[in-house]
């Protein structure tokens, strides 16, 4: 029976976080996109971020890939309401493409974000390596953690509009938090079905799924969860670089880390690695994080 709920809702969710991709363009360089509802009415940040960089993207010639980001979250955004993109067009090189790219609900922005694109090159290459850890297959996903709570609105969110499968190597932070605190965590991500879109899509979706785990590791070194009463946590600003060609429909390992939490904000980095080992991609944000009661 889970199975079969789980055919159901996958395809829901997969569907739905593909029809944010697709912007309706306005102008030249100006574009419309909805958003996915989330408990709360507040915008999701990766999906904004992962619209934008399809904005910055359908400006640029399709040979050049994304291949870094750099935004800030301005303001909440509300799901109720339709999103603008303006992008403008900083430069054209013989090799490079720079765009920024605004992201506005009633004129005011809710993220600001630069990205950089490069046609494919040849030249030096190395990459460290993935660690050992457990194959997806071996780890418990998301819809079994949430599957017995479904009809409770932040467990049906998971399972019914959240497009990819988290499976965390250390022990979900989901309802309970690490019962061994740590500052570090790996999970491999996918989307919840086959997704066929172009490169651009997938990168953008790989942007999308980092900020919904990207945080995770501030939580674990302070023995919180998601659950935890009295949290509250925000993106403030997220980076990405984009290093070889990946598939958002491919298990990718997040291997992560929050070296330091200050001042209400805690850091948190990742590498991404695709199964057969390649780094693929690197990814930081900081956060706001706030505790009523501070772990000592």
């Amino acid at each position: 029976m889970v199975e079969h709920r789980e055919d159901t809702w996958a395809d829901s969710a997969v569907a739905s976080g593909l029809s944010a991709l697709e912007l309706e363009r306005t102008g030249d360089t100006s574009f419309t996109g909805i958003s996915l509802p989330m408990p709360g009415g507040r915008v999701f940040g990766g999906q904004v971020l992962a619209q934008a960089i399809v904005a910055a993207g359908l400006t640029v010639d399709e040979a050049r890939q994304v291949h870094s980001m750099h935004g800030y979250f301005l303001r909440p955004g509300d799901t109720g309401k339709e999103i603008d993109f303006e992008v403008e067009v900083l430069r054209d090189g013989r090799s490079f493409s720079a765009r920024r790219t605004h992201a506005l609900q009633d004129g005011k922005p809710i993220l600001s974000m630069i990205a950089s694109f490069q046609e494919e090159q040849t030249g030096p290459e190395h990459a460290v390596a993935m660690p050992e850890v457990p194959g997806p297959d071996e780890l418990p996903s998301g819809v079994d953690i949430f599957a017995p709570f479904a009809g409770h609105p932040q467990a049906d969110f998971w399972l019914e509009r959240a497009p990819f499968d988290v499976r965390q190597v250390e022990g979900s932070i989901f309802l309970k938090p690490d019962p061994q605190p740590r500052q570090y965590q790996s999970a491999w991500v996918r989307a919840r079905r086959p997704v066929d879109v172009p490169q651009l899509k997938h990168r953008a979706l790989l942007a999308f799924a980092s900020d919904q785990i990207i945080l995770e590791p501030v939580l674990r070194r302070h023995g919180l969860s998601w659950a935890t009463r009295d949290i509250s946590f925000a993106s403030l600003d997220h980076a990405m670089w984009w290093h070889r060609p990946a598939r958002a429909d491919e298990w990718l390992l997040y291997v992560q880390d929050a070296p330091t939490a200050q001042g209400g904000r805690g850091l948190a980095g990742a590498w991404v690695f695709a199964e057969d080992g390649s780094l693929v991609a690197s990814v930081a944000q900081e956060g706001m994080f706030r505790v009523s009661k501070p772990s000592a």
